[in-house]
């Protein structure tokens, strides 16, 4: 990303809505690209590196959501859907295929730049080392989804092993229920909470005070690390 501001790549097949986001974004200092669906989209994804891409869920042709499952299989770079959909179901679908965030329709302009401003800082923050996190007497294996504690192991179930990993791989960053549910398999309801309960026993000195696994009231939780 440049000093100017972000490369925005804006997909929507909605002539009015792409044109009004398009001159909102570069009012505030973005660079700004269109693509009426998916397939135009992949064409600029060749001859262009953008900082960050608006799909529309309801894209004609290939929809928003599989655009975005295979996107995902060759680049990391942040999403943000944009849907009319309400329905729980669908924003867990659109967090599933990978997409950093989901903003239904109609929205504030406002609300969406902070909602992109939220997602690109997230994107430059310092990376995690790549195999290894720590936290206190505690290094969790990414990969493995092992925990120890000095050279002891501590048990963890499949549930928490993943919820681990999810915020392990964003330390210092809040994670919100619905992308925890979303990349757990923790389903609707309090399923997420109740996996952070139990994970905080096992990690924290004192569970109701914790030091590393936190709640950031109203958004989600976060991981402290070393």
């Amino acid at each position: 990303m440049s000093d100017g501001g972000a490369h925005i790549l804006v997909i929507d097949d909605d002539t009015r809505l792409r044109d009004l986001l398009a001159r909102y974004l570069s009012s505030n200092g973005h660079r700004v690209s269109v693509a009426a669906d998916a397939e135009e989209a992949k064409a600029k994804l060749v001859n262009f590196a953008f900082d960050l891409l608006i799909v529309d869920v309801m894209l004609p042709g290939q929809t928003g959501v599989e655009f975005v499952r295979d996107l995902r299989r060759t680049s990391q770079v942040p999403v943000l859907m944009l849907t009319a959909l309400a329905d729980s179901t669908d924003r867990i679908a659109g967090l599933e295929t990978g997409a950093d965030d989901y903003l239904p329709k109609p929205f504030e302009p406002r609300e969406l730049l902070l909602r992109i401003g939220a997602i690109l800082r997230r994107a430059t923050a310092p990376a995690p080392p790549a195999a290894v996190v720590k936290f206190g007497p505690f290094q969790f294996d990414l990969a493995r989804g092992d925990l120890r504690q000095g050279e002891e192991f501590v048990p963890l179930t499949s549930g928490e092993s993943a919820l681990l990993r999810v915020l392990a791989r964003n330390p210092g960053a809040t994670v919100s229920r619905a992308a925890l549910a979303a990349q757990t398999g923790a389903g609707e309801g309090r399923a997420t909470d109740v996996q952070v309960t139990r994970l905080r026993r096992k990690i924290e000195a004192d569970p109701k005070n914790p030091r590393y696994l936190q709640t950031v009231w109203g958004e989600g939780y976060v991981l402290w690390t070393d």
